[in-house]
């Protein structure tokens, strides 16, 4: 596995079944963390997150410049985790990003990216249609991402009630 997408809805167990997954393999291991605390609550999540990992981790604040992270960390023997791109999608939105530009970047960062690379990701598209314009812009763009990101990935697995179904 060089390239493995993991794709699940909230709570399935995806950032667990990810971090598992790096954590079998040798090598430095690096958390590209794109939340940011917006309040007590996401500050309380991001806490949980860090007590979860052990020593062996280093973490890289990345809530936006994902694909600097990932060009930083490549070539390096590093076992890289990145979670997740769902809140890197919100972090752009409110940023007024170039979605499409970013996941571009994203995508190419990837397909170069010399090293063991895991990135986590929620499906938002299997719930109904949201009723306003935002989530909706939302719910397409990170369809979009995971469509991106699943296409240069060797390995896609989705996680269901903590079970992995292998998808490619």
């Amino acid at each position: 596995m060089t390239r493995l997408f993991v794709l699940g809805g909230a709570r399935s167990g995806k950032s667990r079944y990810a971090q598992q997954r790096a954590e079998a393999l040798p090598g430095r291991h690096v958390f590209v963390a794109t939340a940011e605390a917006w309040d007590a609550e996401m500050a309380e999540r991001i806490a949980r997150h860090r007590a979860d990992r052990d020593a062996r981790w280093e973490t890289v604040d990345a809530p936006r410049d994902l694909s600097a992270a990932l060009d930083a960390a490549s070539g390096t023997g590093a076992v890289v985790l990145v979670d997740c791109l769902t809140l890197w999608v919100s972090n752009l939105l409110l940023a007024d990003a170039d979605i499409e530009q970013a996941t571009a970047g994203l995508r190419a960062a990837i397909a170069r990216f010399d090293g063991r690379l895991i990135l986590v990701a929620n499906e938002t598209g299997l719930g109904i249609v949201p009723d306003n314009a935002l989530a909706r812009r939302f719910r397409d763009a990170a369809g979009r991402v995971n469509q991106a990101v699943a296409a240069v990935a060797e390995e896609v697995t989705f996680i269901v009630a903590g079970l992995p179904m292998r998808v490619k």
